[in-house]
This record gives C-alpha cells, structure tokens and sequence, in this order.
C-alpha cells in the first residue's frame, strides 16, 4: 500500500498535486479528467470539486447537472465535465461495501449536496500530498481518512465470496462463469442468480470491471499497450482499447499519457 511508483514531483500547478492511492477496495485519484467521453466504472464513484468550481454530470444520456460532489453508483454510464484541469475522484468496490448503509449522499446519483464531505475530500488530499513527501500511506485508514469512520462490509454467501476472491486475486485469469459455477457446486444458472444478487451487478460486468481496474497499476510503466493488455488478460490491443474505453471513457493510450506526472501509491 506505500509502494511509490513515481518520483517525480517537482512540476507546477497541478502536477504536484496528482496522485493515486490504489488499494484492493478503494481507490483515491486527484488528477486529470481529460475529455473522457461516458464512462461505466464497476464501483461507487464520488467526483470532488478541489476548488469549488462546480462539475457538470449527465447520467445515461439525461439532462446535465451541475455540482461540487458529483455520486454515481456502480455500472452507471455517465459523463462528467469540469473546467478545471484537476479532479478529486473516489472509488468505492461495490463486492466490499453494504449499499444499504453508505452515508445518506452516496445512496444517490447526480449531483448531491455534502458540504462537510467535500471538505473532508479536500483535507484528505492535503493530507496525502504531505504524508508523500514522508512516510508514504502505510499508516493511514482509508475510510477513516475520507468518511470518519469503516465504511459497514457488505455480507456475502461464501461460496460467491470464493469466486470473488479469485477475479480479484488476479483479474486476468480466464475464469469463465461455467468454471465458476462449478468450483463452488452451483449449476450455472442458479450461479449467476446468486451472484447478481449478492454482489450487486452481474457476474460478466464484475469481471470485466475487475480486469479494466487493474489497469490502474500499470499507468506509471514503460511497457507497450500490448503487453499490458497481455498482462491484464485481454487477448489482444484491440479488445483491450475498446474495452477500456467503454469502462473510462477514455483510450489507454490517453490515460497512459495523462499519468505521466501521476505519483501512484499502492
């Protein structure tokens, strides 16, 4: 989790300021939107004005609204838009949290009103950018540190649990969901029942999310766009992109680029 793959601090303005804090269930990122066109994440995402200056969100092709705290949950397409070059963003694993009790604001979607969480987000990201010049983050609690408090852990059948363990161990394995359904005793489709229903969103999406979320490791590295679609498990560049590009709203080669000045901490 202190892992520092970027040294490079020493930019202007935004630069300094990016950074990723990578964790199996969280993520926190203070970087750039860029043009991202709509996006599908796997997880709850929470999008944090750092100045003030309100965001614009459009949910599924709707009408656009306008915020400094913009909540989306998991597999909801969505575009958002800010004026500003930098953008605090949180994401929140939907296999690890009960959606019954997040706080009050993340159980919406759009733009929500949470004046003391917003400035919650924001000392959190100064408390980061100065626990990097340091000690990195190995002694701060994710949760504590951005919600006050453990955010409650979802409660899952322990055979869905078991599967869940494995895509996220290595997201790049080839585990279709027959296989699945088999190393815990279930048929097929009692199996895929069974897992929209406890993890929220269905087993081939959860998948997919898992395999372009592990993309997030590999941003700082030197390694050809095909090599890392190798490495992440996608068969070739081509699937690869389009598949990035459906959850990011943004080519890899895009977010490869924009992560140049990216500090990432896992």
């Amino acid at each position: 989790m202190g892992t520092r793959t970027d040294t490079d601090r020493s930019g202007n303005g935004t630069r300094g300021e990016r950074l990723m804090w990578l964790t199996r269930e969280r993520v926190f990122y203070a970087g750039l939107l860029g043009a991202a066109a709509e996006r599908s994440l796997g997880g709850h995402g929470v999008y944090v004005s750092p100045t003030g200056q309100p965001m614009r969100i459009r949910i599924g092709g709707g009408a656009w609204q306008s915020g400094e705290l913009l909540v989306v949950p998991p597999q909801v397409p969505h575009q958002v838009v800010s004026e500003e070059p930098l953008i605090l963003n949180l994401l929140i694993e939907s296999e690890s949290v009960d959606p019954a009790q997040l706080p009050d604001f993340l159980q919406h979607c759009g733009a929500v009103e949470a004046p003391d969480f917003v400035q919650r987000v924001r000392a959190a990201h100064a408390q980061l950018l100065a626990a990097a010049g340091r000690d990195g983050f190995d002694a701060l609690d994710f949760d504590t540190l951005f919600f006050g408090q453990p955010l409650v852990v979802r409660p899952i059948d322990a055979r869905i649990r078991q599967v869940v363990e494995r895509i996220v161990a290595d997201p790049a394995l080839p585990a279709s969901a027959e296989e699945c359904a088999a190393s815990v005793q279930l048929s097929f489709s009692r199996f895929l029942h069974l897992f929209k229903q406890e993890i929220g969103v269905p087993f081939r999406a959860f998948r997919a999310w898992k395999r372009a979320r592990s993309l997030l490791r590999h941003v700082r590295e030197s390694a050809t766009l095909t090599d890392i679609a190798l490495d992440t498990g996608y068969p070739d560049s081509t699937h690869f992109s389009h598949s990035i590009r459906q959850v990011y709203g943004l080519r890899p080669s895009d977010i490869l680029a924009g992560s140049r000045r990216l500090a990432v901490y896992q």
